[in-house]
């Protein structure tokens, strides 16, 4: 016997000699390359996925944006639909020319789209509040531009003043010659040493301030602020509030730049220049650092608005952040003007009204004890609260309401939450100082959650909203294409993974629910675009919900109710979206038509090539599953080269070595030859070898009987001579990161591929794995395929198999998901190996993966049916 396995060594030996070595330090850098490639062409198809996200909430007609908005996100996804193509180019050593050729045609058109804008305002540097919409957000910023919505379209009170625009601060920054100025002073800034970041800020700001501002610009400040002082002329007090590109839109900006409250006439000018240095303090200057924003791109207007004398102010949010499937809305209110109520400073009375009928539903009156007043001489002042008031409440019941209404009016408007500032003058009067989304509801609950509807039975929730609205209808599982052929008009499509090939069935679907997925997902997109309530990562939905099960899905409210909820069916979008007409929202829909659609949706298909792409999203759909295959093949890399930095030290029944590519191996043991399971810092691989090592009961496996072994190998050599002959007794590879792993099992005639990521971001995870091959005749083989495509799907893979050859993909997932499913995958790696032996017939494919899903440890046919 021991003659016959030296010659079969010596005969696979002689197989394998003349394959090319490279050295260790080479080796590693084609890996390190590789990945680093595949890394960079990840973080740009995340970047993209949540631009087409944000493009396609810009287009529904309910946000403030402007042209900056467009020309950020454009320029955005081409600068990274590039990056991806030139990623994938160097990861798989293919030009590809068309890709290119198309990126750049959609730029140009594109860029001719955003330049072909008229703008009536072009070039005025003061509006009156009167002249302002939400569609001039580029002229005057977005508190103005909400500002002027309230007062012009929807008609509640706000204080009268004017605006002073971006084109304002352009001119008096050239005229000054500031631009240079700043740029000069931001070359010397480091921007990890927060020294320099102040030292900077402190020269820009005294720049600004030691600069005339133009003479025309000075006049028109002047007769601006006479015409809304009105009869009151000098004795005259206004707020000068930032707005800049961007405040109170896509971004909140909360706190980051001035706000001068008590300015004279006279002193607008002077208050106008510290608000415009407040660009550059160092907080604002690192806001911007950390939302990707160049100080480039940054303008800003101001708001010059008349001071209200407030006996009270304070906020109001139409949802409760923490809570905002909560049928309530909340006051806050303190004594006096409203900087208390939003700094912290006093703890403000709390009100909180339901929803629907306005009724008060909980009073907190605390102890106000200081207030802020306006000072005679200028600026504000802090007193003390007369003693009979700190204890009473601000507001009485009556204002409350009204307040309420009027917050509710503007989310219908604005067809998000909001965040009201307001105050009430010594005569009783309200009025809205301004009036912005509310960035900070918790993610539970989404934009548009209610409460459960009273008496419906809810039978899913959770999950996250990629489309909002309701459906109702059958459920129609599906689980792999033929589900979506004939798929029913008005059904419910339930699936365990979204897919972009789901488009299919979109027109005729009331709703779509799955167990995973991604609301910047490429399902999502299309889910969107045509309007289809869409609830993702509903966990065990497809278990929960049964074929034929009549259910309605509120995917506002991330709930899924037993039988038809009619109120929810009949409940019409309140409010029109106020963009829609706009010449902006007009420039992006044509900019979008370029970015956003998707038409390469099925991998499997001869159309789903480089040829076929339209749009920037079909580049960044081709080249992400293009990337994986790229990433898989890796390990063929691998086999037969020098160059592993480590062998494990475990009882799998591999030799298998180790290629770190940077955070795989903890530092402490980065030195060794031979590593432990403890040594492993890769989060992935220390997954997988949960089930790779075998322990315990998995260590006393029955061997595979050896003249039957032999048997059945000479019978592939002769049949087959090369197939498979040169994995025979090769090197098993793990190649890792921190977050990546590539894993090739090579043992006898088969061999098992894992690829996969697991981190922090859902839409980088996956897992891809194949498996072949085998030393037994072909039926035996395609058993054992077939056996191993069940345990996949079981394990919520989506599976494709043909002859001897099996693939799944799992991805789009939290990172323990993924833990868990590599631990499993471990398990069936150990567990496959030379079953094909054993698959005697059709009997055993089922007697395999039962013993499989009870957890034994090895597949023995003998007591399968106990198992």
């Amino acid at each position: 016997m021991s003659t016959v396995l030296a010659g079969l060594r010596s005969l696979l030996s002689g197989l394998r000699r003349n394959r090319p070595k490279l050295d260790r330090e080479a080796t590693a850098a084609i890996f390190r390359n590789k990945y680093n490639e595949f890394q960079s062409l990840l973080e740009s198809n995340t970047e993209l996925l949540k631009i087409f996200s944000e493009m396609e909430v810009m287009l529904e007609g309910r946000e403030v944006f402007g042209m900056a908005f467009i020309r950020s996100r454009t320029s955005r996804a081409i600068f990274h639909a590039i990056r991806m193509i030139k990623s994938f180019e160097r990861l798989s050593g293919r030009p590809q020319p068309a890709l290119l050729a198309l990126v750049e045609r959609l730029s140009s058109e594109i860029k001719t789209v955003i330049g072909g804008r008229v703008n009536p305002h072009r070039g005025k540097a003061v509006l009156m509040l009167s002249e302002v919409t939400a569609d001039i957000v580029d002229q005057v910023g977005g508190k103005c531009a909400n500002l002027g919505e309230v007062a012009n379209r929807v008609g509640l009170p706000v204080p009268g003043g004017f605006c002073v625009t971006t084109a304002a601060f352009r001119d008096f920054f050239a005229e000054a010659g500031l631009f240079e100025t700043i740029a000069s002073i931001r070359l010397g800034i480091t921007p990890d040493d927060p020294a320099s970041m102040a030292a900077a800020a402190e020269d820009i700001q005294a720049a600004i301030l030691r600069a005339a501002l133009p003479e025309t610009l000075a006049r028109d400040l002047d007769a601006a602020a006479r015409a809304s002082a009105g009869s009151d002329g000098d004795a005259a007090r206004f707020a000068v509030r930032s707005s800049a590109i961007g405040e109170d839109g896509e971004l909140s900006f909360a706190g980051q730049y001035l706000t001068m409250l008590n300015v004279a006439p006279d002193r607008i000018a002077s208050a106008y220049k510290f608000v415009i240095a407040s660009l550059y303090t160092p907080r604002a200057m690192s806001y911007r650092l950390l939302k990707g924003i160049p100080d480039d791109d940054v303008a800003m207007a101001a708001a010059c608005l008349r001071l209200v004398p407030s006996r009270a102010a304070g906020v109001l949010y139409t949802r409760l952040p923490e809570n905002p499937g909560c049928n309530e809305l909340l006051i806050n209110a303190v004594w006096g003007l409203g900087p208390y109520a939003v700094d912290g400073v006093i703890t403000p009375d709390a009100v909180r009204l339901d929803r629907d009928s306005l009724a008060v539903t909980f009073r907190d009156t605390p102890d106000k004890p200081r207030m802020l007043v306006p000072n005679e001489s200028g600026g504000l002042t802090d007193v003390a609260v007369p003693d009979e008031l700190r204890r009473e409440p601000c507001l009485d019941d009556d204002a409350a309401k009204r307040l309420g209404a009027w917050g509710i009016f503007l989310e219908r408007h604005f067809g998000r939450p909001q965040d009201m500032e307001w105050a009430l003058n010594e005569n009783g009067d309200l009025c809205v100082l301004q009036s912005r989304q509310l960035t900070a509801l918790s993610e539970r609950g989404g934009l548009a959650a209610g409460p459960p509807v009273p008496g419906a039975e809810i039978v899913a929730e959770g999950g996250q909203s990629a489309c909002a609205g309701a459906g109702a209808g059958p459920v129609h599982l599906v689980r792999d294409d033929a589900d979506l052929d004939g798929f029913p008009q008005g059904a419910v499509l339930v699936a365990q993974h979204s897919s972009p090939q789901f488009m299919v069935a979109m027109q005729r679907a009331a709703a779509i629910v799955t167990d995973q997925g991604s609301v910047t997902g490429h399902m999502a997109s299309l889910s969107r675009e045509f309007g289809v309530p869409t609830l993702l990562g509903l966990e065990h939905a497809t278990r929960t919900l049964a074929q034929g099960e009549v259910v309605t899905v509120d995917a506002a409210g991330c709930r899924i109710y037993r039988g038809r909820v009619e109120s929810l069916l009949t409940r019409t979008e309140e409010g029109e979206p106020f963009m829609a007409g706009t010449q902006v929202h007009a420039i992006l829909d044509e900019a979008a038509r370029r970015v956003v659609p998707l038409t390469l949706l099925d991998p499997k298909s001869p159309q789903f090539r480089a040829d076929n792409c339209t749009s920037l999203h079909d580049v960044t759909r081709l080249l992400h599953e293009w990337s994986y295959g790229e990433m898989f093949a890796v390990s063929d890399l691998a086999s037969g080269q020098q160059g592993v930095t480590a062998t494990l030290d475990a009882t799998t029944g591999l030799d298998l070595h180790i290629i770190d590519l940077g955070g795989g191996i903890r530092e402490e043991a980065g030195h060794k030859r031979r590593v432990t399971p403890g040594d492993i810092a890769s989060r992935p691989f220390r997954a997988l070898l949960q089930g790779l090592v075998l322990t315990g009961d998995a260590l006393a496996l029955k061997p595979v009987n050896l003249g039957g072994f032999l048997s059945v190998m000479s019978e592939q050599m002769l049949a087959q001579p090369k197939a498979g002959s040169d994995r025979f007794g090769d090197k098993s590879y793990a190649i890792i990161s921190d977050k990546y792993l590539n894993f090739s099992s090579r043992v006898g005639y088969h061999y098992g591929v894992l690829d996969c990521y697991c981190g922090a971001t859902v839409n980088k995870n996956y897992i891809t794995f194949s498996f072949a091959g085998g030393a037994a005749d072909d039926v035996k083989r395609s058993r054992r395929a077939r056996a191993i495509g069940r345990i996949l799907e079981a394990l919520d893979f989506t599976v494709d198999a043909a002859a001897d050859r099996v693939a799944g993909r799992f991805q789009k997932v939290p990172a323990p998901l993924i833990e868990e499913k590599l631990a499993h995958m471990g398990r069936l790696l150990q567990f496959t190996r030379q079953t094909d032996m054993l698959m005697v017939s059709e009997a055993s494919i089922d007697a395999m993966v039962a013993c499989f899903l009870s957890g034994a440890p090895c597949f023995d046919p003998a007591h399968a049916g106990q198992a």
